[in-house]
């Protein structure tokens, strides 16, 4: 099978799981964050090399103050409960997007996860938090900017070395959204450019092992031609 490189997924449906069962929205990213686990665990196994999650959107801080409370104590949560494992696995750990609007502590523990798997060779799980792509681009475009301005570099800018200057430098060959809906939600909107797109019906906390092989057995059945003619 023909196993994308660079998988990305739009962790959608925790909400509505929770509500579903009578249970608080907080359950439902509970539970949203063991299947981090779950599909990282497989992701690595099946010998994808990079999976970019979702996991906390600029928009977000639009939601209930005691959500994004939450939000914020989960990264601690779950590297508590699974470091050691990640670590067994051989899973490294990185981020996309501005960490510095979290509160202190919840840097810490991640920027901790970072430190402590930057020498593990398997996957690269990239939790994409307080990311969004239109600023990423905006960031992007500021940077090479003030090097233009400040003369580190001539304004010749070519495609392929925009790369530099985001925070997801790789193109995404999968990208998969969860719980039915079918939009990108400003999610690596410059990275997705020839990604497959598999929007499943099944919410993220449901989201298994067996969901994430038959992403993969609809991706190696489409026909990837760039825009060219095979």
């Amino acid at each position: 099978m023909n196993i994308p490189e660079t998988v990305a997924i739009i962790m959608d449906g925790n909400g509505r799981w929770a509500k579903q069962r009578g249970l608080p929205r907080t359950a439902g990213h509970k539970k949203g964050a063991d299947q981090v686990r779950t599909i990282a665990l497989e992701a690595n196994r099946l010998g994808i090399k990079k999976l970019i999650l979702y996991a906390f959107s600029t928009e977000n801080w639009k939601r209930p103050e005691n959500e994004v409370s939450y939000l914020c104590k989960l990264p601690g949560l779950f590297f508590s409960k699974f470091i050691n494992e990640l670590m067994e696995k051989n899973i490294r750990v990185t981020f996309a997007g501005e960490l510095e609007k979290f509160p202190k502590e919840t840097q810490e523990v991640i920027r901790k996860a970072i430190d402590r798997t930057r020498e593990n060779t398997g996957l690269e799980l990239c939790l994409a938090i307080n990311y969004g792509a239109r600023r990423e681009i905006l960031l992007a475009m500021q940077k090479y900017a003030q090097q233009v301005n400040t003369g580190l570099r001539e304004n010749d800018l070519r495609e392929e070395e925009m790369k530099e200057y985001l925070f997801v430098p790789e193109d995404v060959d999968l990208l998969i959204r969860t719980s039915g809906e079918e939009r990108i939600s400003n999610f690596l909107l410059w990275q997705i450019a020839y990604a497959e797109l598999i929007f499943t019906k099944k919410a993220w906390p449901e989201f298994n092992e067996a969901d994430l092989d038959a992403c993969l057995q609809e991706y190696d059945q489409r026909d990837r031609r760039f825009g060219g003619v095979k």
